[in-house]
């Protein structure tokens, strides 16, 4: 057998009881899972609550991690479902952040995320196409919402979101397809 990843050699860890090899786990993966949980959890207390209680379901869970997929792709799974949970129960729908709208509702850090700008085109995009990317974005199902999410901004292979969402790498392409194709027909009219 190969040798393990750090990520795996603390997994390991963990099931034999070591408690301070958990806590490598969370510093080394917390600020992404606020980041990614914030994108779903508006109030930020809330989102380190969410984080938290993902965290909490991990660790309790890490019994039955099995090492099909890398951990952090199943500590995303977990935080993604914890945030989603978190919703129903409060009777919300997911919204985009106000640090993802740049604050001021122009969009400017999640679209300068998602758009390269070392283009001359890229150069002259306005605010109002970059708004249009975050509303296109707030408006898509769930499923394709999460899956544009994870590839555009956290960077996840098709593999990985596949794990992530629990569907095929097929499905994953298709969401992405259909997402990014929803995004360009609302931002069509902008162009011409």
């Amino acid at each position: 057998m190969g040798k393990l990843s750090v990520d795996q050699e603390l997994v390991e860890r963990v099931k034999q009881g070591d408690k301070a090899a958990f806590d490598i786990l969370v510093r080394k993966y917390q600020n992404k899972v606020v980041k990614l949980v914030s994108r779903y959890v508006h109030e930020p207390s809330d989102a380190y609550d969410v984080t938290q209680e993902a965290f909490i379901k991990a660790y309790r869970a890490i019994p039955s991690f099995r090492g099909d997929s890398a951990f952090y792709t199943w500590l995303y799974r977990i935080a993604i479902n914890t945030a989603k949970n978190f919703l129903v129960a409060r009777g919300r729908a997911p919204v985009m952040t106000e640090s993802e709208t740049g604050g001021d509702g122009s969009g400017v850090d999640l679209a300068n995320q998602l758009t390269e700008i070392d283009t001359p085109e890229g150069l002259v995009l306005t605010d109002e196409i970059k708004q249009t990317v975050i509303d296109a974005i707030e408006r898509l199902p769930e499923d394709l919402r999460t899956a544009i999410i994870l590839r555009e901004l956290e960077g996840m292979t098709y593999e990985e979101i596949s794990e992530a969402m629990d569907c095929p790498v097929g499905t994953v392409r298709s969401r992405l397809f259909r997402a990014r194709e929803s995004i360009d027909k609302e931002l069509r009219p902008l162009m011409d």
